[in-house]
């Protein structure tokens, strides 16, 4: 099937085959906690902020709403904002599970506004010309990456990795940030261009997809 956002559609990796059990293997997304730098409104992209307390209350009722729900491999990104939104997921389920933390899941990189207030940063160049480098599919920030760019590096590894351990049956939770996910989402969505404009993720939000042998979705549910 033809892709109209220029992603390889999901399912035609290599790595898919058949599981080797009777499970229907769960993929869980959950874009990080509240960062101090989503407290105060400003573009974050690469600099490792932590958590508020509030994002390590959200982080910890992720997990309660998790429970009971078997987790076999963990992924999360560098940072250290979706690194403490897995422990303390994992922690108020009970549980430890291999994780592998990589660079390609990652949130996208803001380039020249990072650190920069969102708000003021709209009054100086316009809403509409913020709100399309925010969210739109290929127009990156100046000196940073479009949603595209995250792709490139993000939906590779998702198809190597996560959709390998998928594919052998295991039920996999991928914690990492709201581009990042997007870009996962989307391909799984089969979503447009015009409609990842308006795809946004709650902080600490589990979805939780079921799939097919070969990646395709066969259930979605947002707790």
């Amino acid at each position: 099937m033809a892709s109209t956002t220029g992603l390889t559609p999901i399912g035609t990796s290599s790595q898919a085959k058949r599981y080797p059990n009777t499970h229907m293997p769960q993929l869980i997304l959950v874009r990080h906690g509240q960062s101090l730098w989503n407290l105060e409104d400003r573009f974050t992209g690469w600099v490792d902020v932590p958590l508020t307390a509030q994002g390590e209350q959200e982080a910890a009722a992720a997990g309660v709403k998790l429970a009971g729900t078997k987790i076999d491999v963990a992924y999360t990104s560098t940072l250290q904002r979706a690194q403490n939104t897995l422990r303390l997921i994992l922690e108020s389920m009970g549980t430890t599970v291999p994780t592998i933390r990589d660079e390609a899941l990652n949130e996208r990189h803001y380039g020249d506004l990072q650190g920069l207030n969102k708000a003021r940063t709209a009054e100086k160049f316009g809403a509409d010309q913020v709100k399309i480098w925010r969210r739109s599919f290929d127009i990156p920030p100046p000196n940073g990456e479009s949603l595209k760019d995250t792709a490139a590096r993000t939906l590779p590894f998702f198809e190597r990795c996560i959709l390998g351990d998928i594919a052998q049956g295991k039920n996999v939770l991928v914690v990492a940030h709201g581009n990042s996910n997007r870009s996962i989402v989307m391909a799984l969505d089969k979503l447009t261009q015009d409609e990842v404009l308006e795809l946004n993720l709650g902080t600490a939000v589990p979805v939780i997809y079921d799939l097919s042998e070969d990646g395709q979705v066969q259930g979605k549910k947002i707790l």
